[in-house]
């Protein structure tokens, strides 16, 4: 019988720390198919990452590893592994500069949580394909200190016409994938609210993201 793929999920916080942690982890254990391991402790991703389909960091923020949990994680993706970024998870490690490579860009600022528009840019993709092509969300709309489009396939965008205080202007991704070595990395700036946790098109979403990077869409 084939075993189960399981996820670790991780959400340690040593910057903002969201409200909407505990839904978030409620939804991706419901989202089924998988196994779950969440939690906070920084040694668990100082061990054996191999026996996980993917790492997802859930609205992490600040430094949360440990300098033996970086090298972990470097090489569990560079080898194959899948690592899926949601939310925070771009506010997170700035003191070590590879996981900004790997994630494709880090958080810069945002404007007040507001109702928007996201373009679905990419269809073609497990995260996408089931979204309308103009998507109307509320969520903080994040800017990115780079552009992610030169290392990563821009998945979905924001228009920013649709919203006040964006700040990236008419190219401005919020949904991406890349790969890194033999490795899967999705990232979605998407997630801000509790309420995200419960929307059917999030929810797939987040799913089609988890399933790119761990290789099962």
């Amino acid at each position: 019988m084939t075993p189960v793929p399981r996820l670790l999920v991780h959400t340690r916080t040593a910057g903002y720390r969201h409200d909407s942690i505990p839904a978030a982890v409620a939804a991706v254990r419901g989202l089924g198919g998988y196994e779950v391991d969440a939690g906070e402790e920084p040694e668990a991703l100082e061990g054996p990452l191999e026996r996980y389909a993917a790492v997802v960091f859930l609205s992490t923020s600040g430094d949360v590893l440990t300098p033996a949990g970086r090298e972990r994680l470097a090489a569990y993706v560079e080898s194959g592994g899948g690592f899926v970024g949601v939310h925070a998870a771009a506010c997170t490690e700035y003191g070590w500069p590879h996981y900004g490579e790997l994630l494709g860009a880090r958080f810069d600022r945002h404007p007040a949580l507001q109702p928007g528009r996201a373009v679905v840019e990419d269809r073609d993709h497990p995260a996408t394909r089931h979204l309308p092509p103009v998507w109307d969300f509320t969520d903080e709309w994040y800017d990115f200190r780079t552009n992610p489009r030169s290392t990563a396939r821009v998945l979905v965008t924001a228009d920013e016409s649709s919203y006040e205080g964006g700040g990236m202007g008419a190219d401005h991704p919020l949904a991406w994938c890349r790969e890194q070595g033999a490795g899967r990395v999705f990232y979605t700036a998407l997630g801000h609210t509790a309420e995200a946790y419960e929307d059917p098109d999030f929810l797939a979403h987040l799913r089609g993201g988890i399933d790119w990077a761990a290789g099962r869409e």
